[in-house]
């Protein structure tokens, strides 16, 4: 049985911090595609406030020489899952995250339209967490039970749709363990 609930495109155990990096879907109807991915600021350094400020646009490009190299990008996920598993969600999943940028699955392009970003707070280097991983299989359990067009096949990495340009969720994501979580 899933404990997660989605109400009205929102998780029910999520903490809500609204991003101004949405619009509506084209076909709300479509939704059909996950997609895994990681974040860390400044890289590879974990916890802190910067991923809410990057998501809403409130992120001091000064506090971090990184930062700057950022600075002025609009971008959101619909969910974060910490490294203790907490979960964040900035977008509800029924409108567009601007997650995946330049993309392509299966030869469709600007997967924005039809799918739903994860972010798991993480770097391509390090090994994702054990709380990481039985979350994110929960809540994408919950996804596809209100999202029926997802299903195991249409869950992607995003380095699998942006292939050359982005490398997340990296080598260290365990694919084979994450889908035999989905399989209980």
């Amino acid at each position: 049985m899933i404990s997660i609930k989605i109400n009205k495109g929102y998780l029910s155990t999520a903490k809500r911090i609204e991003s101004p990096y949405q619009d509506n879907r084209p076909d709300i109807s479509d939704i059909s595609l996950l997609v895994i991915h990681n974040i860390s600021l400044p890289p590879n350094q974990f916890g802190g406030p910067y991923i809410d400020q990057f998501f809403t646009g409130s992120l001091d490009p000064n506090r971090h020489p990184y930062f700057k190299e950022i600075e002025g990008l609009r971008v959101s996920s619909h969910l974060l899952i910490r490294r203790n598993g907490d979960l964040v969600q900035y977008v509800p999943f029924d409108k567009r995250a601007w997650h995946a940028g330049i993309s392509s699955f299966e030869g469709r392009e600007k997967c924005n339209d039809y799918s739903i970003g994860i972010e798991l707070e993480g770097a391509d280097e390090v090994p994702f967490t054990a709380e990481q991983y039985l979350q994110l299989a929960e809540v994408s359990k919950a996804i596809m039970q209100q999202y029926p067009l997802i299903n195991a096949e249409r869950i992607t990495g995003h380095s699998d749709i942006a292939p050359g340009r982005k490398t997340d969720p990296g080598p260290f994501f365990d694919w084979s363990y994450y889908r035999s979580l989905l399989a209980d």
